[in-house]
């Protein structure tokens, strides 16, 4: 089914108002695209555990055994991209398709190595960048049985292992990998609230919970990411990064923090901490060796410690740095209370965060209750960085928004996304002026080239350019704001 590109506003910016190198593309995950889960020799991931054992978990009750079934139809999918005018696609490899044991002694699957060599070869041939995201979540269940995953420090040494299994298969094709996509996300995601696998989480927090611990877990994970990104890094930068001529990075998600009342100092500084808490958490070390001060203030002797040869590995081990930006909230001060039942990574920053004041939402609402269209504050979030962490290169690795999945709608109507449009018009326009700011910022991502599972949401909403037609075998359809893309991008 086509779509009259005539009725589609075209767009007031354009390609040309980027620097020339600019890249353009979009982003995707293993387990929210490909499907094949039970083929081509790919072992189980925490994700299926979860879908599987606890479906009560995702909204739909759904899972990606199939997704959009990518891993059969990835060539039709670079041909969009191709058609679209993009420059690349991010995408990331499954831990436990290249290795279903989750280690390098539990054997190499050969037809996981061969589906991304293809997939890799697909993008080239086509004029397209390969983005490699290296882990995205899907931690192979074999490990999470062995050790706990990454709760416990041996997971640095498979890590480093798995990324060098790429690093071999694939390195002299892509030029540009991601160590870890949104340690932030992972980390309270997976063990502070529990919504996103393994779900972990302390008692008190949720009855769906698996047994775990808030206020310690959220803390050890992500130091163990960390180690594992070092690791990672410094393997390529010693073996591999001079024959292969890549970069490394790695990719974390920020929300912009507006103070909730701008007058009172109490709350500026929770806009500040709350930055601290989730981007600080990882850039601080990245770029000085530590964490945040706040944090140690704050956490104190539950926030594991870096030795300092650690802090010398973590310190500067990136090309570039990959930033998620969807949207922003108001960040009010909370006075402590002597409750130490309750202690977790979500109460120790001490800020309340919500996406209205006075009733008045900070931007228009989204499908999911956690975006709100705040452009400016994508601008302000750049401009931070810039400032407090000297300027690295930047790569905007997912920016999008999603409309619910209503099964009610003709085909020609779910086609239509004007919000979407506008959504994406205003933070590139935000992004512009970050460049012109001064923000080292080399390239953008769209989340997401397709609809998709969306972890704990399952199918529920949609955050694609193009639409999925999951009644009618997969069709791909492009939506308004894929054809806004294509003229935006026009050369």
């Amino acid at each position: 089914m086509a779509v009259e590109p005539s009725r589609v506003i075209p767009p007031s910016i354009r390609r040309s108002d980027f620097p020339p190198n600019f890249i353009f593309g979009t982003a995707s995950s293993a387990y929210q695209y490909e499907g094949a889960a039970f083929e081509g020799g790919r072992g189980p991931s925490i994700w299926d555990t979860l879908t599987h054992e606890h479906p009560e978990k995702i909204t739909d009750h759904s899972n990606g055994d199939v997704a959009v079934d990518f891993y059969h139809r990835y060539k039709e999918d670079v041909q969009i991209m191709k058609e679209m005018g993009m420059d690349a696609f991010r995408f990331s490899i499954s831990w436990s398709r290249l290795l279903p044991r989750g280690k390098l002694s539990g054997g190499v699957n050969k037809k996981g190595v061969k589906f991304y060599n293809n997939l890799i070869n697909e993008l080239l041939s086509n004029g397209l960048q390969p983005f490699v995201t290296i882990f995205h979540w899907d931690l192979p269940q074999a490990l999470e049985d062995k050790y706990g995953g990454f709760l416990n420090p041996r997971i640095v040494d498979d890590f480093r292992d798995f990324a060098e299994l790429c690093y071999k298969k694939f390195g002299d094709r892509v030029k540009h990998w991601i160590t870890l996509n949104e340690p932030w996300m992972y980390s309270s995601g997976g063990y502070d609230i529990g919504v996103l696998a393994p779900g972990r989480c302390s008692k008190w927090v949720s009855g769906a919970c698996q047994a775990g611990n808030s206020a310690i877990e959220p803390y050890l994970v992500a130091h163990h990411m960390l180690l594992s990104h070092a690791a990672a890094v410094k393997l390529y930068k010693e073996k591999y990064q001079a024959s292969q001529k890549g970069k490394i990075g790695i990719t974390l998600a920020c929300h912009w923090m507006v103070p909730y009342s701008i007058r009172k100092p109490s709350d500026r500084k929770a806009a500040k901490r709350a930055l601290d808490f989730m981007l600080g958490w990882f850039m601080d070390p990245l770029t000085y060796g530590d964490y945040p001060h706040s944090m140690h203030a704050h956490v104190q002797q539950r926030l594991p410690k870096f030795t300092n040869e650690q802090s010398m590995i973590v310190k500067g081990s990136f090309d570039f740095i990959g930033m998620n930006y969807y949207t922003a909230f108001y960040a009010a001060n909370v006075v402590p209370n002597s409750n130490t039942l309750n202690v977790s990574y979500s109460t120790d920053s001490l800020v309340n965060l919500t996406t209205s004041r006075n009733g008045i939402p900070i931007g228009p609402p989204a499908a999911s209750n956690w975006i709100h269209i705040y452009p400016r504050g994508f601008r302000d979030l750049l401009i931070y960085i810039k400032k407090e962490y000297n300027n690295p290169t930047l790569y905007i690795t997912e920016n999008g928004i999603d409309e619910l999945n209503n099964s009610t709608l003709p085909l020609k109507e779910a086609l239509k996304d004007p919000m979407r449009i506008d959504y994406y018009h205003r933070h590139l326009l935000s992004l512009k002026r970050a460049i012109k700011d001064g923000v080292n910022v080399k390239g953008y991502f769209a989340w997401s080239l397709l609809d998709d599972f969306e972890w704990s949401s399952g199918y529920t909403i949609r955050f694609g350019i193009n639409f999925v037609d999951y009644k009618d075998d997969f069709q791909r359809y492009p939506k308004h704001s894929a054809i806004w893309f294509k003229k935006f991008l026009q050369k």
